[in-house]
């Protein structure tokens, strides 16, 4: 059985814009890696778990900060490259991406040497046009950006 993930994507109107907010992972493997390395906040969850609590509660964790009080429309699921199956869910808010507290995780690092190093679980989040979203986001996750154009636009 594939894994499952849960996340939000949250939207906002900026300056007559609509924009998405996405994470860049922490860690030295994506360090360097820009384009195509930008993801929706999610994380894991296990059955029965209802996705939604999951997705809000992995917002909370990734970012430091509880997602808005506010209605969460469903995305439906994605499968990405690793085969993850994604759940995700649009969420109209805002937040201040320099106010954000990340978790943080544990690993050996370099390779090999037996020295466990912590890092953050996202180094940085930023709000992005769709055009912008679709160049820095996962290709996996793409799908959930035009979701939301066509979710929005109905």
């Amino acid at each position: 059985m594939p894994k499952r993930s849960a996340g939000i994507v949250m939207y906002r109107h900026q300056a007559g814009a609509l924009q998405v907010l996405l994470v860049h992972p922490g860690g030295p493997f994506w360090a360097k890696k820009e384009e195509g390395a930008w993801s929706i906040p999610k994380g894991e969850y296990d059955d029965p778990e209802d996705p939604l609590l999951a997705a809000k509660r992995e917002f909370a964790e990734e970012l430091g900060i509880a997602p808005p009080d506010a209605e969460c429309r469903p995305l439906g699921d994605i499968k990405q490259s690793g085969g993850k199956i994604v759940t995700a869910f649009a969420l109209a808010g805002d937040c201040d991406t320099a106010a954000i507290n990340p978790g943080r995780f544990e690993m050996e690092w370099p390779p090999r040497s037996g020295r466990m190093q912590t890092f953050p679980e996202i180094d940085r989040a930023g709000w992005f046009s769709l055009a912008d979203a679709r160049v820095k986001i996962l290709a996996s996750q793409l799908p959930l950006i035009d979701r939301l154009e066509t979710l929005l636009q109905g």
